[in-house]
């Protein structure tokens, strides 16, 4: 059995968080030195009861430095005798980016229904309450990143579901919320991580996906809703090509057999029938400023040119809607 003089972890291995100290079967004297390195933070335990804590320096170990240890070994006098202690170094460094993904789909519920999510992203925490980590992780020999990252994990892919329905996020903005659903999931475990000795620095949702059936599905009825909105627009622009082609070769038939004539043409101008007149005998289309139709000879009728109603010989204005006739 052996004095140590100075206590220290010169360097971590990258992927631990916890180390404990080999003392090797030495023991702590009074007046050694312990030397904590930055990112570092060394934790003294007695009979896995956490005690002195100490952060990046040098101490000179006495009574005044180990408290906790004093009163837990109940030293009448103070430090005097050689003791033993179970000392963990924990890294304080940030680790990130740590790259998450669900293994299993997320279900969300969304406007179509409950649906399955996958996704994947990033985030980055660290230890900034050591005592608190080692209570709620054990104190074991040595503990690695991946360890943490694997309890992380499940609780923000967990946290995807409450973010999306406290949001109101649906799958047709889903990709333009993003950052808010990552906001909102690293503040619904921040408690959760506090409990742990741990803070959540960043948290980033890269792609949420839907079944591959359902994207189909999704894109297929975005395609109608645009058509179904611009579908009178098609209707209007169709038959008015119609009523042109016809007129060009003063061809009333032509319309009739299309099945559109003059009621064709009011819907497609609004409901009236601006401009575009039909012989009360004979059903031919008029063309404009003619007296007589000539296909029969019949004396043409006046309509007001804004709301389509017969008009009387003469008549200034309309009767019905007040147009001033030309």
């Amino acid at each position: 059995m052996g004095l140590l003089k100075n206590i220290e972890l010169p360097f971590l291995d990258h992927d631990v968080i916890v180390q404990k100290y080999d003392l090797k079967g030495n023991v702590i004297k009074k007046g050694s030195t312990l030397t904590v390195r930055e990112t570092q933070t060394a934790v003294f335990c007695d009979k896995g009861i956490t005690a002195d804590v100490f952060g990046p320096g040098m101490y000179k170990l006495e009574t005044d430095s180990l408290p906790i240890i004093t009163k837990l070994l109940s030293w009448k006098y103070g430090f005097q005798t050689p003791f033993k202690s179970e000392i963990y170094f924990v890294n304080m460094k940030e680790f990130a980016p740590v790259k998450w993904g669900t293994s299993n789909p997320v279900p969300v519920q969304t406007e179509l229904g409950l649906v399955r999510l996958r996704g994947h992203g990033s985030y980055g925490f660290k230890v900034t309450d050591p005592v608190a980590f080692l209570k709620r992780c054990g104190l074991t020999d040595i503990y690695y990143a991946g360890d943490v990252c694997a309890m992380l994990r499940s609780l923000l892919v967990g946290e995807i579901s409450t973010a999306f329905a406290a949001l109101g996020v649906s799958l047709k903005d889903m990709t333009l919320r993003y950052k808010e659903l990552s906001e909102a999931v690293k503040e619904g475990v921040k408690d959760r991580c506090t409990n742990l000795g741990i803070t959540l620095t960043a948290f980033d949702i890269e792609n949420l996906s839907v079944p591959q059936d359902l994207e189909k599905a999704v894109d297929e009825n975005a395609k109608l809703s645009i058509m179904r909105g611009n579908m009178d627009v098609y209707a209007q622009m169709a038959r008015m090509d119609a009523l042109k082609e016809a007129a060009k070769h003063n061809a009333a038939g032509a319309i009739v057999g299309i099945g559109t004539g003059v009621g064709l043409a009011k819907e497609a101008m609004g409901g009236a029938a601006v401009g575009v007149q039909q012989c009360s005998v004979c059903n031919a289309v008029l063309p404009g400023g003619v007296k007589f139709c000539p296909e029969c000879g019949t004396p043409v009728k006046k309509f007001c040119p804004e709301c389509g109603k017969p008009v009387a010989a003469g008549a200034k204005f309309c009767g019905d809607c007040g147009t001033k006739l030309s």
